[in-house]
């Protein structure tokens, strides 16, 4: 599963972290990539989820510029805007790596992770696309950054290798090339519905109405067929609250 949970934003976070919580706890997945989650010195959204949910937690940032939109709330100040993981089973690895960004004032980070699977480790990259449609450039080159980190040998194992986040481009687009020419989208692959939307209402023209959210995969060493059995969305109201302004992706791999 992968979710741009969309930080602190909107004047009902803490009503929207519940509902969040929530509709984790009934999708109930294996593996969570988390976006646009908060992170202060003290902790972050994804300790606090895994603690609520009894999951494995793990959060790098930043990811996204500093929020702007403080003055609604002084305790909005200086909080990070990161990625997270959330497993069922243990995370035993967790490298960050600062991804290009030209246009930018920090290095935002991508992930690689590893996690205790039952049959073997299972990596996982993780991260969250520049937006700024003025800075493609820079999203190109960080959709190169993951397809690289995908496709290193030294993850080989016999289980496949999942890139999974907000990539903010659509299907098809050639800013996300660098992984659609080494890597299956899980989406498609699992006959999942290509008129889905997973961006905000507020996304730009080349993004309304598309799925910027996506799941890619690539065999391990041993080549052993991997196939998408089953592929859904997660983010209904709950109780009158949306919990993001982005759909989750879930998609469940047989391998």
């Amino acid at each position: 599963m992968t979710w741009n949970v969309w930080w602190r934003f909107g004047p009902v976070w803490v009503a929207r972290h519940e509902a969040i919580a929530q509709t984790l706890r009934a999708v109930d997945p294996d593996v969570v990539a988390l976006q646009e989650v908060w992170g202060t010195r003290a902790t972050n959204q994804v300790a606090a989820l895994g603690a609520e949910l009894e999951l494995h937690a793990a959060y790098a940032g930043p990811s996204y510029p500093p929020a702007t939109d403080v003055a609604r709330d002084p305790r909005d100040a200086g909080v990070e805007i990161g990625i997270g993981l959330l497993s069922r089973w243990e995370i035993t690895g967790w490298r960050v790596v600062p991804m290009p960004a030209r246009h930018r004032a920090f290095d935002p980070v991508a992930v690689v992770a590893t996690v205790a699977h039952p049959v073997a480790p299972l990596r996982v990259v993780m991260g969250c696309l520049e937006y700024d449609p003025a800075y493609n450039d820079d999203r190109l080159a960080q959709a190169a950054l993951l397809a690289e980190l995908a496709t290193d040998p030294a993850l080989d194992g016999p289980l496949p290798i999942v890139v999974a986040g907000d990539l903010n481009a659509p299907p098809g687009s050639p800013l996300l090339r660098p992984l659609s020419d080494v890597l299956t989208d899980a989406w498609p692959a699992g006959a999942g519905d290509p008129s889905v939307a997973t961006a905000p209402a507020e996304a730009g023209p080349e993004l309304l109405g598309q799925r910027i959210d996506h799941v890619y995969f690539r065999p391990g060493r041993f080549n052993h067929p991997v196939t998408v059995i089953a592929t859904s969305t997660a983010g209904d109201p709950i109780d009158g609250i949306t919990p993001s302004d982005h759909r989750a992706l879930v998609c469940t791999l047989n391998f």
